[in-house]
């Protein structure tokens, strides 16, 4: 693990959306637990799924486990910033840990796919810094699924019948990287992440504080 160890941040400051999608097997999850585990001042959003738990997952930590009755509750009173219905199962986006994070000065990592990064936008579009990550070749992609484990042969083969429709939305994001080497790729979404929270429109309160210390009005 990271030293911790990181510069000095002008407070306050508003948080930034990070939102890390790709095709299934590319490497966003393992790319955004990698800052979450190495960056302060940054949170991962826990989403809620109707799909039953994978071996190791526990409720809160990976995800909030619900019934689809509970789920399409949570969308019809706006409780999600985001949803959809992907593979086997629904995922979404609780709204209001999102909102009081980024308020308090915390950087939200989102890994969800391009439906859902279009719906985060919408909701959050001052806040939101996109990122797609593809993956080297589309066989390496198909050696990666198999080499999870989690996945049966069938719907590894669904997977990869739609991992060319989820690429054709990379001009939607932001940046884009390849993660042909995952250590090279986290270093890149870490330096977008690094450059997000100094622009000056996110930092602009803390900012108009600090410059008075500079003898600037």
């Amino acid at each position: 693990m990271m030293n911790k160890k990181q510069p000095w941040i002008i407070k306050p400051r508003r948080g930034v959306c990070l939102v890390i999608s790709a095709p299934s097997g590319a490497g966003k999850s393992t790319i955004a637990q990698a800052l979450q585990q190495s960056e302060l001042h940054v949170k991962h959003s826990i989403s809620v799924t109707t799909r039953p738990p994978r071996q190791g997952e526990k409720e809160g930590v990976h995800y909030y486990f619900r019934s689809v009755e509970q789920f399409q509750t949570m969308v019809k009173e706006g409780e999600l910033l985001e949803w959809a219905t992907v593979f086997k199962g629904s995922y979404g986006t609780p709204r209001a840990p999102v909102e009081a994070a980024l308020q308090a000065g915390y950087d939200m990592i989102f890994d969800i796919d391009w439906q859902g990064h279009r719906q985060i936008r919408k909701a959050l579009p001052a806040d939101v810094v996109s990122v797609f990550v593809l993956p080297p070749s589309l066989k390496e992609l198909e050696r990666r699924l198999h080499g999870r484990g989690a996945d049966h042969h069938e719907d590894i083969a669904h997977r990869m019948s739609v991992a060319q429709d989820e690429i054709s939305h990379w001009k939607e994001f932001d940046y884009v990287i390849v993660n042909a080497e995952l250590e090279y790729a986290i270093a890149e979404t870490r330096a977008i992440l690094h450059a997000a929270r100094l622009t000056t429109t996110r930092q602009i309160s803390g900012l108009r504080q600090f410059v008075t210390t500079l003898g600037v009005s």
